[in-house]
């Protein structure tokens, strides 16, 4: 899956932080793919300033191959149905929910 930076963050925003054993182990994982790596970090000049969020350069706009196994995404997928349901999708999600929900 092709998912630039603000998409892979909020991604990691709204995974389960509690299910069963085997879901968590799934989150974890994911959680190590969608996280940005140091290089990355010093490549898209990512800088976090108090009070106002996470920055980071144009270059975090392009889309990098993220590895998602079938049952990560079906649990990115589960997350981004329940905050629709409940009518908390934001503009930032919206991207996310097009790649993850509108495609399945």
């Amino acid at each position: 899956m092709k998912l630039n930076v603000l998409e892979r963050l909020m991604a990691l925003q709204i995974l389960p932080t509690e299910s069963n054993f085997v879901t968590l182990r799934i989150v974890f994982d994911l959680q190590k793919e969608l996280g940005l790596t140091e290089e990355e970090i010093k490549e898209f000049e990512v800088v976090q300033i108090p009070n106002e969020g996470t920055n980071w350069n144009e270059k975090g706009k392009e889309e990098r191959e993220i590895k998602i196994g079938e049952k990560a995404a079906d649990i990115i997928v589960e997350a981004l149905k329940k905050i629709n349901a409940e009518k908390k999708i934001t503009p930032q999600l919206m991207s996310l929910y097009e790649k993850f929900v509108e495609v399945k």
